[in-house]
């Protein structure tokens, strides 16, 4: 476990970040002026904003400079990047297989990881304000701070402005992108696990050895990176669980992000084979918003790193913890126990999906007249119960409708300048690749008759002709009476 792979090495230099916030203001500009000659009027608007928002930076760092040096590769920045190049081929692999327009759905794919991005920082910022003291700290994503569930928030909002310009459905886009979101837990969570960051909390002395070592997070040799002086769970573990400083390593503790990396490998699996009977869609959109929403409420239990934030109210743990996994359980009833179509069977999954409640209200119900532990929720719980118990709902109304109009459900409702143009890329692609056995082009039907071509022809024909009277005679034969007395 470490946070850096390995650095490139470079010269020093020292760079004023004021001339590069104008250099880049600069370009942003005469950008904009280009897009504006050829007419992109929301373009060039766009290339305009992002200029004088550079400007402004520029006036924040006048004072500031930016040393080069050997450039660290960070571990889960090369997870971040594998888990997008993986989520692109799986996208646009499933989009082309449900007939969506390929190019759009690339631009689509391009639009929604830098939202999904973008919004994991806000929320990070949002729920850990304390942590920046400047400007400038808020940009530097090299200390880590992306919280996966402001990913999907900022992902789903990129996807839907994008779409709405394009006069596309959402439903069928978020179909083929959220098995990328599951893929994509499974890389990013073991860049998690290589850094030391979210991390679970202190395993019992009767932990297995196995689980013990996994969940132990070492204490980095000084100066390997600029800030801090070991990984995220040592520090904390010697700041509030009186860690000896000196210590190589912090306590041993529940490795979640290995759980939350197996989750998404088990969504990712639960998806796929739920495309195979996909009634309507959207749904398997809401198949994981709903599982991916339970299972990290149930994580968040086990969480124990300090940047998660909090949400009101306050309540005792035996209370609080308890009803989420009630809100979870109505929302199964309401909604995705419906797939179950045996009445008798349905009641009983029904039943059973409340008894997690139950067993957890008696494990942390306090002792009599004892003293119980006020807790909130998480940033995240708060987040997968409001998505989780949203789409139960939007899933009962949408299966019920697809079971009454079960070709309506599936349909795919494209603009049909976009499915026409989609139309003419495939025929173009069609073109190209018609060769014939040789490797050469094919020939159009009715193309001029070549002179070259002539002889080969006449050859052909005639051994097609000689061919002809072969069994011509060959039948004749076979017609004529037996006449030399052999059985």
């Amino acid at each position: 476990m470490h946070p850096i792979l390995f650095r490139v090495p470079l010269p020093v230099w020292t760079v004023p970040l004021l001339w590069v916030f104008l250099i880049a203001a600069g370009i942003a500009f005469a950008g904009a002026i280009g897009l504006f000659i050829a007419k992109n009027k929301p373009g060039a608007a766009a290339a305009g904003i992002a200029g004088i928002a550079l400007a402004a930076l520029a006036s924040q760092f006048k004072e500031q400079t930016y040393t080069l040096g050997p450039l660290p590769i960070y571990s889960y920045g090369v997870m971040l990047g594998l888990s997008l190049v993986v989520g692109w081929y799986l996208t646009l692999g499933l989009a082309e297989r449900d007939g969506l327009p390929k190019e759009t759905m690339a631009n689509c794919y391009v639009v929604t990881a830098l939202a999904a991005v973008l919004g994991s920082r806000v929320l990070y910022i949002l729920t850990n304000l304390d942590e920046f003291d400047s400007l400038g700290a808020m940009f530097d994503i090299r200390r880590g701070g992306l919280v996966a569930y402001g990913g999907f928030l900022g992902g789903f909002l990129g996807s839907y402005l994008f779409l709405r310009s394009h006069r596309i459905p959402l439903l069928p886009w978020a179909d083929v992108a959220v098995p990328s979101l599951a893929s994509g837990l499974m890389i990013t969570r073991v860049g998690c696990y290589l850094f030391g960051c979210d991390f679970g909390r202190p395993l019992g002395e009767n932990a297995p050895a196995w689980l013990k070592k996994l969940g132990t997070f070492p204490h980095w040799p000084e100066g390997t990176l600029d800030h801090g002086s070991g990984s995220p769970a040592w520090v904390q573990h010697v700041k509030e669980r009186g860690l000896d400083p000196t210590a190589e390593a912090s306590l041993a503790v529940h490795p979640t992000q290995i759980y939350e990396a197996l989750v998404g490998a088990g969504l990712l699996t639960l998806l796929l084979l739920a495309r195979r009977r996909q009634k309507f869609r959207g749904e398997i959109f809401l198949l994981f918003t709903f599982s991916y929403g339970v299972c990290r409420y149930l994580l968040e239990l086990l969480r124990d790193d300090a940047e998660r934030g909090s949400i009101p109210p306050s309540l005792p743990e035996h209370v609080l913890l308890p009803a989420g996994l009630v809100v979870f359980a109505v929302g199964y009833a309401i909604g995705f126990s419906h797939v179950v179509r045996a009445g008798v069977l349905r009641k009983v999954t029904q039943a059973l999906s409340f008894v997690p409640a139950i067993v957890l209200y008696l494990a942390l119900k306090p002792e009599t007249f004892g003293a119980s532990t006020t807790i909130q929720y998480s940033t995240s719980q708060a987040v997968a119960l409001a998505t989780g118990l949203a789409a139960s709902i939007a899933f009962a109304v949408y299966y019920k409708a697809a079971l009454d109009h079960p070709e309506q459900a599936m349909a795919l409702n494209l603009p049909e300048s976009t499915a026409a143009a989609d139309r003419a890329a495939d025929e173009d692609d069609d073109e190209d690749d018609d060769e014939d056995d040789d490797g050469r082009p094919g020939e159009k039907r009715g193309a001029p008759t070549k002179a070259s071509d002539k002889p080969a022809r006449e050859k052909r024909g005639g051994e097609k002709d000689e061919g002809r009277t072969t069994a011509r005679e060959r039948g004749a034969a076979t017609e004529a009476p037996d006449t030399t007395g052999e059985a």
